[in-house]
């Protein structure tokens, strides 16, 4: 898979394509900030579980063994971050949430200088 570096964004911020579900993330603090919410091993887990689709989060607490207010926690920082974004529909008592995989790909962006050559 070749990346056209001339594509990437220029202007700092953290975007995403719908069509795709790539996330951008250009600057050093929005790196850092998608890079912080990808370097706990549960997230990753979490993250790695939503690739079968949408999960609750007792499901998810269940699976990775962890209480749901932890997992709760984990998942806003997830969200905060663009890689995760809820799903509400009606369950048994009211509205249920659910957590679904939002990005498939993040490229985080370092330079997002004029470069022309190919990467990849």
């Amino acid at each position: 898979m070749g990346l056209d570096v001339k594509s990437l964004p220029k202007k700092e911020g953290i975007m995403f394509d719908e069509r795709d579900r790539i996330l951008y993330v250009v600057g050093y603090r929005n790196v850092a900030k998608v890079a912080k919410a990808l370097s706990s091993e549960t997230r990753t887990r979490i993250v790695d579980l939503l690739r079968r689709g949408p999960m609750g989060l007792d499901e998810i607490s269940q699976e990775i063994d962890q209480s749901k207010a932890n997992i709760s926690g984990q998942i806003k920082k997830l969200e905060d971050a663009g890689i995760v974004a809820p799903q509400y529909q009606p369950g048994e008592r009211g509205i249920k949430k659910l957590v679904a995989l939002k990005a498939r790909i993040v490229v985080l962006v370092l330079d997002p200088g004029e470069g022309e050559e190919q990467v990849g």
